[in-house]
């Protein structure tokens, strides 16, 4: 089927906040078979990676229980990861580290991790469901969504599928660096996390450019 040439604005000027899959629906309805929800996870924390998640769904699957990662458990997300796998849906996983994100800035460093996850992808895809206000850079038509991981189920998808993934790091992270309790806080600045950081200092994996990490390597007067 050809694709109609209508913008992604217009294609998508009525839309639902009950129809979690009316965005990839609108989207095959006007010819595009490889529609993708792509979403990232660890903006905030004060150490380690960001990770993004580009997810593809099956147009037949039971979008229902797919939600914001942030609204579910570690237990659900673990469950919902593997139903996601039985299902068939198609995942990609980009990972931009913390020397990275000190040297572009995060929001960069976001973006750049959602295009990863995009080349990550066992499929090709012609047009991407963005969580948040900014387009990922890459030449595939896409419609941004703030709140997306509660409006759309692909994004919804790929938010588990990072959030999982990040957390795993997280924990592995943790065995190396015990001090800091990465295994519990993933990074996040918790006042556990900044009394660690004042007792013990930053780690290798912390970003230096973040305000409560990067006083740390300024010099003296």
């Amino acid at each position: 089927m050809s694709k109609t040439q209508v913008s992604p604005q217009l294609l998508f000027a009525m839309d639902s906040e009950i129809d979690t899959f009316i965005f990839e629906r609108r989207a095959a309805e006007q010819g595009y078979c490889f529609v993708a929800g792509v979403d990232e996870v660890g903006r905030g924390p004060l150490a380690g990676p960001v990770v993004a998640a580009s997810v593809i769904l099956p147009i037949d699957c039971d979008f229902s229980r797919f939600d914001d990662s942030k609204k579910l458990s570690a237990k659900v997300r673990e469950e919902l990861c593997l139903e996601l796998q039985e299902n068939g849906a198609l995942t990609g996983i980009g990972i931009v580290t913390e020397a990275e994100i000190d040297r572009i800035n995060i929001l960069q460093a976001s973006l750049l991790a959602m295009k990863k996850s995009l080349e990550a992808l066992p499929s090709e895809i012609d047009f991407l469901l963005v969580d948040g206000k900014q387009q990922v850079p890459i030449a595939i038509p896409q419609k941004t969504l703030i709140k997306g991981d509660s409006r759309s189920a692909s994004i919804a998808a790929a938010s588990i599928i990072a959030k999982v993934h990040r957390d795993r790091l997280m924990a592995d992270y943790h065995q190396k660096y015990p001090n800091y309790n990465f295994q519990k806080n993933k990074g996040y600045p918790t006042a556990e996390h900044r009394k660690a950081l004042a007792k013990f200092g930053p780690c290798p994996i912390h970003r230096r450019s973040f305000r409560g990490v990067k006083e740390f390597f300024q010099e003296s007067p």
